[in-house]
């Protein structure tokens, strides 16, 4: 049975159509990641599932019945604007968050989530002395200490270094393999293809992808070359059958026009300088984002 179910749901703001038609399944244990632009109906999305908008049209089925305001309790919901009361120490703040919702044993579970994103040190340290880092994760805690079947984070990673993203990242994968249901919406399209059985993008409140990072890339099929060369971007300027080149500095990634040939490209820039990699790829979730959302996009086809 899947953990939630969106058919058809539209909401709007005055005259701007947040989300327009928006029909998702989100199977029960999986990992689902929300990728778009700022503005394009993320957090509108996750708002209306907890229950805090209302949809103008469409239904949402949470645990298999109708949205309703006991389903949150069995939700916990970290949203972008972080809300944790900064005077309260960190163990009390946690232990109010978590008895709102599932108070047995709530002292407990709040020592192991401490003690598992290494804050023990901090409990009894007013959450105004926390660095913004620290604060994220005792925000992170108070969502998940519940127990919740549900959880969902709204950009769980923004502001993390990395040992403390891996640190939320490696929490999020023990959740899952405890049976628990989790979505994040982010930014970090890497994060997104490691971490997610499935990719949801919406971009002017339409859904555009939706699927498995192998669904996704195959639908774009494999016009990609990704070359190290001695020279860098210089080597590659004006190639023909080549549509869009993306540099990352020491690599870059060559989108091919739909006459290019590869074995051509190959040549053409062994001539100019030596190749130290060349291979033909499937994009990344990254080119496909800027494909869809970019400047140069064309009309949003939905998914």
């Amino acid at each position: 049975m899947p953990t939630i179910e969106l058919q058809n749901v539209t909401k709007t703001f005055g005259k701007h159509v947040a989300v327009e038609g928006l029909s998702l399944t989100v199977p029960q244990g999986s990992v689902y990641g929300f990728i778009g632009p700022n503005g394009s109906g993320k957090t509108t999305t996750l708002r209306m599932i907890m229950n805090i908008l209302y949809p103008d049209s469409g239904e949402i089925t949470i645990f298999g019945e109708p949205l309703r305001p006991a389903s949150c309790d069995r939700i916990g919901y970290m949203p972008e604007e972080r809300g944790l009361y900064k005077r309260m120490k960190v163990r009390e703040v946690l232990e109010f968050f978590g008895g709102l919702k599932n108070g047995d044993g709530i002292g407990a579970k709040v020592d192991r989530w401490l003690e598992r994103l290494d804050l023990a040190d901090w409990a009894n340290k007013k959450v105004e002395t926390l660095s913004k880092g620290m604060s994220q994760k005792v925000q992170f805690i108070a969502t998940v200490v519940s127990q919740p079947e549900l959880v969902l984070l709204d950009e769980p990673f923004t502001g993390l270094d990395p040992v403390n993203t891996d640190v939320i990242k490696d929490a999020i994968l023990e959740l899952q393999a405890q049976g628990t249901t989790v979505i994040f919406s982010t930014h970090d399209m890497s994060m997104a293809e490691k971490m997610c059985d499935y990719i949801f993008m919406i971009f002017k409140g339409v859904k555009v992808l939706d699927g498995t990072l192998a669904e996704i890339q195959d639908k774009y099929g494999t016009d990609t070359v990704r070359v190290k060369t001695g020279d860098g971007m210089s080597a590659l300027q004006n190639l023909e059958g080549i549509e869009r080149v993306n540099d990352f500095g020491q690599v870059q990634e060559l989108r091919l026009a739909p006459e290019g040939n590869s074995q051509k490209i190959l040549q053409e820039i062994l001539k100019r300088t030596y190749v130290r990699s060349f291979e033909i790829v499937k994009p990344s979730l990254h080119d496909i984002f800027v494909r869809i959302a970019g400047p140069q996009a064309k009309e949003v086809e939905r998914a």
